[in-house]
């Protein structure tokens, strides 16, 4: 409604004006006849006098010609066939500019011009018929009338076809999300008209961006709905475990000192498994770092720690540690114990395929104020097939099937690099093993 509104004002509008513009150039026509018609007349009239008008009046494209003196004393006998008024006094004694009026003269509609004869205290007047300028005028009104009615109606045709058509990307944009509302299925899409991307308007894109939306929406319920059923998987094993050592405990007056001991290790080593399953899941679910925990913190020195720790978790792995001295004074904003998880994640995951006493090497450079640490081992290293899903949740390569651990802590290790605009990479290592490359942005 809004745009037929002010497309109908534009088309009213315009007529209008073409009307008051046909009405001024008519008119304005048949003053300059009158003009005319009076200059002629001025050069014609010399000596004539008083004089009234003629039955002429009446008669259509004939002017009807009559001299009024200044005095009325000087009138002639005969009454004026065109109205006299103290104004044509005025315009006879030069007292007053000349004019154009309008009258009626024997029931026809007249336009008069009145001028003063040179060098005379006389007033000329000259009339002319003005009905057919009435009639083309009325003609043109109604003629405008007709055209504006039918802009009006062309623009409300128009403007409903335009708006039903403009809008019909967000017809279907409000219907699909009514029907992911009711369905609760992110899988449905807002079609889109055909034709190039870079001649899309507003309401494309902004289905365009609904659909890309979507596609997330749809991708973090898929990761979601994975991510339950991988770590219901992980924890029925340990907890039918724990169940099995729980009942043989409850049954211990059966059992020797000897399998007292062994299930109550048991049980032991599962309660922490499952607690620390359980973590790594709750650190997993956490999308971003709290701010109110960023400080700023020195990766040299966190990497120097993690180092340290991993020497006293893995005493048969010798880690080679190389820091460059330029990094000591390089500091970032992160939280230090999530950056300290990261990298003992990436040292124990090196340990853990290292063969007992190879070297895990450490590395950290720095360049143009960023900081790269790498973390090295000379294990098997990562086949090509598994390199795309070293950092998904639950995945565990061939070779690792067998070892122990949850295959969360590179998901976790991948999670807090990107909460902390860092990127981390796995690569195969040259000579073998493989190698892990974290790459922290440049401060400020």
């Amino acid at each position: 409604m809004a745009a037929s509104a002010a497309v109908a004002l534009v088309a009213v509008g315009v007529c209008a004006a073409a009307f008051v513009i046909i009405r001024h150039q008519m008119t304005r026509q048949l003053d300059l006849s009158l003009a005319q018609t009076a200059a002629q007349v001025t050069q014609q009239s010399r000596g004539w006098g008083p004089t009234v008008g003629d039955t002429s009046c009446r008669f259509q494209a004939v002017p009807c010609v009559q001299i009024v003196p200044s005095d009325p004393a000087e009138d002639p006998a005969k009454p004026y066939a065109l109205r006299v008024t103290d104004a044509t006094r005025q315009v006879a004694a030069g007292q007053h500019a000349p004019y154009y009026s309008k009258l009626t003269v024997v029931g026809q509609e007249m336009r008069m011009f009145t001028t003063r004869l040179p060098g005379k205290h006389e007033a000329l007047q000259v009339a002319l018929r003005s009905d057919t300028v009435q009639r083309g005028v009325r003609q043109a009104a109604w003629a405008l009338s007709a055209v504006g009615g039918a802009g009006v109606l062309l623009a409300a045709g128009l403007g409903y076809w335009v708006s039903r058509s403009g809008l019909a990307p967000v017809t279907r944009l409000t219907a699909t999300a009514e029907r992911i509302a009711a369905t609760r299925d992110a899988r449905h899409r807002i079609e889109l008209p055909p034709g190039p991307p870079g001649r899309e308007d507003e309401v494309t894109r902004l289905a365009t961006s609904f659909n890309t939306m979507l596609g997330e929406l749809e991708q973090s319920i898929a990761a979601q709905r994975r991510l339950v059923a991988d770590a219901s998987h992980e924890l029925r094993t340990p907890l039918t475990a724990l169940r099995t050592n729980a009942e043989l405990l409850a049954r211990a007056d059966r059992l020797t000192d000897a399998q007292r001991d062994r299930a109550s290790a048991a049980l032991g080593r599962q309660l922490r498994e499952v607690t620390q399953l359980v973590n790594d899941l709750i650190e997993l679910a956490r999308d971003e770092e709290p701010q109110p925990l960023v400080e700023q913190v020195r990766p040299a020195d966190l990497a120097a720690h993690a180092v340290r720790a991993a020497r006293g978790h893995w005493p048969q792995i010798a880690f080679q540690d190389h820091f460059a001295a330029e990094t000591e004074a390089v500091a970032l904003p992160g939280v230090p114990a999530r950056i300290s998880r990261l990298l003992t994640n990436l040292l124990d995951n090196a340990a853990k395929f290292s063969p007992p006493g190879g070297p895990v090497e450490v590395e950290l450079t720095a360049y143009s104020g960023a900081l790269e640490l790498t973390v090295r081992d000379h294990g098997p290293g990562i086949a090509a097939e598994d390199l795309p899903y070293v950092f998904d949740r639950f995945y565990r390569a061939e070779a690792a099937r067998a070892l122990p651990g949850s295959g969360l802590g590179l998901a976790m290790a991948r999670q807090i690099a990107r909460a902390h605009s860092a990127d981390l990479t796995a690569e195969q290592a040259p000579g073998g093993g493989a190698l892990f490359r974290l790459s922290f942005p440049a401060a400020g």
